[in-house]
């Protein structure tokens, strides 16, 4: 089940901060000493998702288009707190669809972190929900990864399709399927 945590969240406070710092001085922040202790001992592959505003006014107030999102499937730094930094700088500079956040825009970011749990094999889509689960497709070295519970992904086939197309599978080709739940901070 995708989990939301809320009220100055230190995940997202720590995302913030790297993301600010490395924007405005090209320096990557140290790690913090005042983090939850969980921040330091757990493990996991961890997803920065950045949005901005856009002006835009929805039925539920102002809009925000995707600026950034760039992770990690599996921990590849020490601990998640180090992850989210290596991430955060990542997505707000290297995510390909997108040009690199300016100073500019850093008072309009909306920052989510997502832990991901572990991965399950899984046989069929129909074990999948768009809700609860992440997508995990893999076809030899091709793997793409598609978070839980996103904005305009409302049918399992679309999460598929969407993760199939990010690993440049074919929408013919079969391909391995796993699933995960994350913890999303917002």
């Amino acid at each position: 089940m995708v989990q939301q945590k809320h009220q100055a969240d230190p995940y997202v406070q720590l995302a913030r901060k790297t993301i600010e710092e490395y924007i405005r001085t090209g320096s990557i922040i140290e790690l913090p000493k005042d983090l939850p202790q969980e921040m330091y001992e757990t493990q996991a592959g961890v997803f920065v998702s950045i949005k901005i505003k856009d002006g835009k006014r929805g039925g539920s107030g102002q809009t925000a288009r995707l600026r950034g999102c760039i992770g990690t499937i599996a921990a590849v730094q020490p601990c998640v707190a180090e992850e989210i930094i290596q991430n955060a700088v990542s997505a707000s500079t290297l995510d390909p669809r997108f040009s690199p956040i300016t100073e500019t825009e850093l008072d309009q970011l909306i920052i989510s972190v997502d832990v991901l749990g572990s991965m399950e094999k899984i046989n069929t889509p129909d074990q999948l929900d768009v809700r609860r689960y992440g997508v995990v497709v893999t076809k030899g070295y091709r793997r793409g990864l598609l978070l839980p519970n996103l904005e305009g992904v409302d049918t399992v086939q679309d999460q598929v399709a969407i993760a199939k197309q990010k690993a440049g599978i074919g929408e013919g080709e079969s391909a391995e399927l796993e699933r995960f739940e994350v913890v999303r901070h917002i």
